[in-house]
């Protein structure tokens, strides 16, 4: 099966600091791909250079059978690769319905548009209940559905996710991950999510991809990345650290990874 995404030997650097080296990475048809990491590993750097909001320094991003780096934003989104930023970025002043539309704007079939809005709206009922008014009045998790719904507008074949649980309760991301699911298997859509609630991330995703310092340090199906030592040591909770701080067990795993 050929990828969907293809990532080769990304660079990407922040002025003179290297935020993603040499990476590899792959999404398959109908697969939900996941990116674990701690903060500073470059999950966020890697979802923006896909997404055309950062140019790569170096490397290669095919989807679709065709080079999409360097192009813009808006020329990545038409092709069918979309982002929900982090923090979710609604427009607070204008309604749910609004927003919805806006994920629209390079849509020509008034149709089609209709009918992905009422998909929407079933995926979120409390969109529908809330779609007259103002997106900024919203709570987090209803504003994170909002930003999901916006970006399923726009017909992604490859939707990405950054951190979709941020500031979220267990329960709504528990709920969130299930909407995604349901989205994957209705719509046959690809989803390449970053998160750094691991156990969940892990439980929902198909395969996945541990980052360290903007490298990729493990990559497996998600069922065997959740029974590794090393992996359920740093992002479960399992395992021993050795020393006050664990800082030498950390080192250790590490170097096992690369």
């Amino acid at each position: 099966m050929e990828p969907l995404l293809q990532v080769r030997n990304l660079e990407t650097w922040y002025g003179p600091i290297m935020a993603i080296q040499g990476l590899n990475l792959q999404v398959l048809p109908g697969r939900i791909v996941t990116v674990l990491g701690a903060n500073g590993a470059g999950k966020t750097t890697l979802l923006n250079t896909l997404a055309g909001v950062i140019d790569p320094f170096k490397g290669q991003v095919v989807f679709q059978g065709q080079a999409v780096h360097g192009l813009d934003a808006d020329e990545v989104c038409r092709r069918g690769l979309v982002l929900v930023p982090e923090g979710r970025q609604v427009f607070p002043f204008l309604s749910v319905k609004d927003n919805l539309s806006m994920g629209a704007y390079t849509r020509r079939d008034a149709d089609g548009v209709r009918s992905d809005l009422e998909r929407v709206y079933q995926w979120f009922p409390r969109l529908r209940e809330r779609q007259a008014q103002a997106a900024g009045l919203l709570s987090g998790g209803e504003q994170q559905m909002l930003a999901i719904g916006r970006a399923l507008m726009a017909k992604p074949r490859l939707l990405m996710l950054d951190e979709p649980s941020l500031g979220l309760s267990p329960i709504l991301t528990k709920e969130i991950f299930q909407i995604i699911r349901r989205i994957r298997e209705e719509t046959g859509t690809s989803i390449l999510v970053v998160e750094q609630n691991a156990a969940v991330a892990l439980a929902h995703a198909d395969d996945g991809y541990i980052m360290e310092l903007g490298r990729i340090v493990a990559a497996d199906t998600c069922e065997v990345l959740a029974q590794k030592a090393d992996v359920r040591h740093s992002y479960l909770g399992g395992g021993h650290a050795t020393g006050l701080s664990g800082t030498a067990q950390r080192w250790k795993q590490r170097k096992t990874w690369r």
